[in-house]
């Protein structure tokens, strides 16, 4: 069977570092730290007190005030950002056929906002059960595919991947999957996020995974520095629009990448630690590339998960190594998460965004916030500190990892007719 080639013809973003696709990229290439003092609640007596949320979001502007009190702020991310990625690829939903665009999206949580407000309603009242009809739909981690679907008229293909931080990678995947395998035409695919509230907050700093540099929180998120110390919650979401090549050359569509294969592992090694000599990276980018039929050395840049933790950069790394050998030195790599926090399932959207970008552009983003050399790392390795590189960018790979183990990795190339 031959495959389809497919390419990206949308955008849309809502992130910390912008409420749209362009001053996301924008910021992204100067290096801006979307980190500040939360803002959503009192987070005085949390250990972390500091996000990297979306700014001067007002919902209203979106939603009439009905409808918006019906969606919870993941799916208002997801919906957002969809309809920018929509409008970008110029899709006439008159003319092309519905029953062939499909929507799969990816959140690692889901509405925890809605779940936090009912759960706990319920818990400070008299024990009556008054909970909002819309509870449930707000919450469930598919809900934000079906309303982008029901939005359009979408009715091909529509599910949610959670497997954490991976979710919208494996989403991506699954997209690029359906369309190469002449499924689908037209795939609206991404992730969104919305976990900046009590709960998300103090469950991860139960679980010491956030940084506490709360004197400092631009400066928070520093993958690959020697005084790392845990990953900064971001929130938002980003939309793609993936598209079979010869129906996106019908009609004239831009065309920013071509997606050439992908890639998904298990660690099988912990509940929340990273396989300690990068396994799991190792196997997933091994599939990546031979899905994409692309050797070791044929690939530019890695935008690494590199979330800031003290074990998880280190086996990233190894595993890098390991895949690449010497060619790992030629590599540009950079973790965008110094910049925007981590999205947990949007992660991979956002992150597949940045590295498309850098293949179109041949410009690396950096990873901001570098002080102090950790000699676990190779000193030959080019994490791209502090600012943006110009280079060639032929072909990249955008990785994420996720709690139980979940790896997923996702290749970009230039496109050529």
């Amino acid at each position: 069977m031959e495959l389809k080639r497919v390419v990206v013809t949308g955008i849309g973003a809502i992130t910390p570092l912008g409420n749209n696709f362009p001053e996301t990229w924008n910021n992204l290439k100067n290096g801006i730290s979307g980190c500040a003092k939360i803002t959503r609640f009192d987070a005085s007596k949390f250990k972390t007190q500091f996000a990297c949320e979306v700014k001067n979001f007002n919902p209203e502007e979106h939603f009439d005030r009905k409808e918006a009190r019906k969606i919870d702020p993941y799916t208002q991310f997801a919906l957002i950002a969809a309809k920018e990625a929509v409008g970008d690829s110029k899709l006439d939903l008159e003319k092309i056929n519905l029953d062939r665009v499909g929507v799969i999206w990816g959140s690692g949580i889901g509405g925890l906002k809605t779940f936090q407000d009912e759960v706990t309603g319920f818990a400070t009242g008299d024990g009556t059960p008054r909970f909002n009809p819309f509870f449930i739909p707000k919450m469930i981690a598919d809900i934000a595919s079906g309303m982008i679907s029901m939005q359009y008229g979408f009715r091909g293909p529509n599910f949610t991947c959670v497997a954490a931080c991976a979710s919208s990678t494996n989403a991506l995947i699954d997209a690029f999957n359906y369309i190469r395998l002449g499924k689908a035409d037209v795939f609206v695919s991404g992730g969104s996020e919305a976990s900046i509230a009590e709960a998300g907050m103090g469950g991860f700093n139960a679980m010491h995974a956030l940084s506490t540099r709360n004197d400092s929180p631009e400066t928070a998120s520093r993958p690959f520095d020697k005084e790392r110390d845990g990953f900064v919650m971001g929130e938002g979401g980003v939309s793609i629009v993936l598209e079979e090549l010869e129906h996106a050359v019908k009609r004239g569509a831009k065309i920013y990448a071509e997606v050439i294969g992908g890639g998904m592992s298990a660690d099988a090694h912990h509940l929340t630690a990273p396989h300690p000599e990068g396994l799991g990276a190792k196997n997933v980018m091994i599939a990546a590339l031979k899905d994409a039929g692309l050797k070791p050395e044929d690939i530019d840049y890695i935008n690494v998960h590199g979330t800031s933790t003290p074990l998880g950069d280190i086996a990233e790394c190894q595993a890098i190594t390991s895949v690449f050998g010497d060619h790992a030195f030629k590599l540009n790599i950079s973790s965008t998460k110094s910049m925007t926090g981590h999205l947990l399932g949007a992660a991979g959207a956002l992150e597949a965004m940045a590295t498309l970008m850098a293949v179109k552009e041949d410009i690396v983003p950096p990873t901001i916030n570098h002080f102090t050399d950790d000699e676990s790392f190779d000193p030959r390795l080019n994490f791209t500190f502090n600012k943006a590189q110009k280079r060639e960018v032929r072909a990249a790979l955008s990785n994420t990892f996720g709690f139980g183990g979940h790896n997923a990795s996702v290749v970009f190339t230039k496109y050529k007719s």
